[in-house]
């Protein structure tokens, strides 16, 4: 045991060391690709601001963001910022971009982790109970759920809860954020698509699992159905189940742009949306180092789980 424990201990530190290197990688991928977009900042401010777009009015206020630099020279400035905790200044609020995001990072994180508890409670059940009956009728339903929310468009799903719930029937707000009853639609409409995927994939694992010889062998000892379930089956099926679990709390965070969007939500999905329109560079490259730290965190989280369920990878690793 000790040597698992030293192993995932290790494991851990490899992890945690590379990711520096990962967010300096997805830092400097995102850097470039802003740029790419031929709008400049300058001009989208200037207008923004009702102020004529002149060459000597671009060029002046090109100066006092910095985008009048070379962009090796703009990115290792940034990049010093981050070190420093300081991920720049908005262009178009002038606020620093820091203290934006992190206040619009709990509303977000409210809406993916309300999706995710969703997700767990209704995808785990019902995979399972389609993979115990299978092909009965059960089983038949359960699939036919599955395709129809993994086919519906996001965008598509939260328009038509909006017209049925909200102003058809009058049971829940057409948008915004405070009570409980505000987040019941956008946790829907961002959790059901997944539901539909992870309802499939926890059926495949559980009937892999069911065919396996230890599960026969366990029927001659004479074991009862439900301690073969729970005990034995269910626990091998979690391996695969925790993993896809694990990436699915980046994707939610990612995912919850359009929803957000849709529902008038106040996270950080709208103030992306309106930072790509505005050119505000600052805003997006803090976006996606946040949501890139986010996403490798999870990643570690679930590989430590992963190997806590399943000892025998860890030991594995080590014999490779």
């Amino acid at each position: 045991m000790t040597t698992i424990y030293e192993s995932t201990w290790l494991f851990c530190l490899k992890r945690i060391l590379t990711l520096p290197f990962v967010l300096v990688g997805v830092s400097m991928i995102t850097f470039i690709f802003v740029r790419f977009v031929p709008v400049e900042p300058a001009e989208v401010i200037l207008r923004m601001s009702r102020i004529a777009p002149t060459p000597e009015a671009i060029q002046a206020l090109r100066e006092e963001l910095g985008t009048d630099k070379p962009m090796l020279i703009q990115f290792f400035i940034w990049l010093k910022g981050v070190v420093q905790l300081d991920f720049g200044t908005s262009f178009v609020s002038k606020l620093p971009v820091g203290h934006e995001i992190f206040a619009k990072l709990p509303a977000t994180m409210e809406l993916a982790f309300a999706a995710f508890i969703l997700i767990v409670c209704l995808s785990i059940p019902l995979g399972v109970v389609s993979a115990l009956y299978k092909n009965s009728f059960i089983d038949k339903i359960v699939r036919f759920f599955s395709i129809i929310s993994v086919s519906i468009p996001t965008f598509w799903l939260g328009f038509i809860l909006l017209y049925i719930f909200s102003l058809k029937l009058s049971i829940f707000p057409t948008n915004g954020k405070g009570t409980l009853l505000h987040i019941v639609l956008p946790t829907v409409a961002l959790a059901l698509p997944v539901i539909g995927l992870f309802t499939q994939s926890i059926r495949t694992s559980v009937l892999e699992e069911l065919q396996k010889p230890y599960v026969h062998y366990a029927q001659l000892r004479g074991l009862k159905r439900h301690i073969i379930i729970t005990r034995h089956v269910l626990k091998n099926a979690a391996v695969p189940m925790t993993t896809m679990l694990g990436m699915t709390l980046g994707n939610l965070l990612g995912g919850a742009v359009i929803v957000e969007q849709v529902f008038s939500w106040p996270g950080l999905g709208r103030y992306l949306i309106e930072s790509i329109i505005n050119r505000d560079y600052p805003v997006v490259q803090c976006y996606v180092l946040i949501i890139a730290m986010i996403y490798v965190l999870a990643n570690l989280c679930t590989d430590i789980l992963h190997r806590a369920l399943d000892p025998r990878s860890a030991m594995k690793e080590r014999r490779g």
